[in-house]
């Protein structure tokens, strides 16, 4: 009989437990660490127009624009458009302060944390005109590449997915 109690107090306290534990909206927990290189094999996919943005979680403009992207995402997601978030982060921040701020954000694009340390000249790489200042923004099909170096309105933002997303479907 004691037997029988304890077990289904135990029953009980573990239905309290789970139901009493705080609900996280889905978020893409699952950052990658990566390289230029993989970065540059992932926009070779099948995709018609990729949206690269390099951002920080230590940058506001960047944080102030990043619902923007998020709801790019959500809008042509089953268009062939891929939304890809970058974070510029130092990899030994991933852990501690890049994982909580998408979850704390409710991040669902697709994020990577590059790690250029120790890479020399990356940023000519992805476009010789930049500073090197973020946000930026690569938006970059197999028949255009643009570039957009400071923060973006949600309408600039719109603006520019339109035209990059109607000239890589246009055949």
């Amino acid at each position: 009989m004691i037997k029988t109690n304890v077990l289904g107090l135990i029953g009980l306290f573990t239905i309290l437990f789970y139901t009493c534990q705080p609900k996280f909206h889905k978020s893409n927990q699952n950052i990658s660490i990566i390289s230029l290189q993989q970065l540059e094999q992932i926009t070779k996919g099948n995709a018609q127009l990729y949206i690269i943005n390099f951002w920080a979680t230590w940058c506001k403009p960047c944080i102030e624009e990043l619902p923007y992207f998020e709801k790019i995402n959500q809008q042509y997601k089953n268009k062939g458009v891929q939304t890809i978030l970058v974070s510029l982060d130092f990899k030994e921040d991933l852990k501690e302060k890049v994982k909580p701020f998408v979850l704390k954000n409710q991040l669902k694009s697709q994020l990577y944390l590059l790690d250029v340390e120790k890479q020399k000249g990356w940023i000519d790489e992805i476009n010789p005109n930049w500073s090197g200042a973020i946000p930026a923004t690569l938006f970059l099909s197999k028949k255009n590449t643009h570039f957009k170096e400071g923060e973006l309105s949600l309408n600039e933002l719109e603006e520019l997915v339109e035209i990059y997303y109607q000239q890589a479907i246009k055949k």
